[in-house]
């Protein structure tokens, strides 16, 4: 089956504000990335100066829709492969639990046996 259609209708852990956020770190890794095209890197910054910059159309839908349009069309311009790397190391994350480690030079103390 190929990556379109794989996709599912249940929504991933996190939500919409999860998924902007990983877009956005996307966006501006692709950006600091020196495999990619420099032109292409106009369409961020492009979309970026437009909604800083007033425009003739009033409200912020425009602006809305010209900084969405603009961030994936980057995306889907940049190389598959680098997208693939950078969305990769963002969202391999391996879950795990904290503790504290001792300094080396400190006696150890071994937490109380769970029963």
């Amino acid at each position: 089956m190929d990556e379109k259609g794989s996709r599912s209708i249940i929504p991933k852990p996190g939500g919409v504000f999860h998924e902007l956020a990983t877009r956005l770190k996307l966006i501006a890794r692709l950006m600091a990335d020196r495999r990619v095209n420099p032109l292409v890197k106009l369409l961020p910054v492009g979309a970026l100066a437009y909604w800083l910059i007033p425009d003739l159309a009033p409200g912020p839908i425009d602006d809305a829709l010209l900084m969405w349009l603009g961030g994936y069309m980057f995306v889907e311009l940049c190389p598959p492969d680098i997208v693939r790397e950078h969305l990769h190391a963002l969202t391999s994350v391996i879950d795990g639990e904290w503790r504290e480690v001792p300094p080396v030079d400190a006696p150890r103390i071994d937490p109380p046996d769970k029963a």
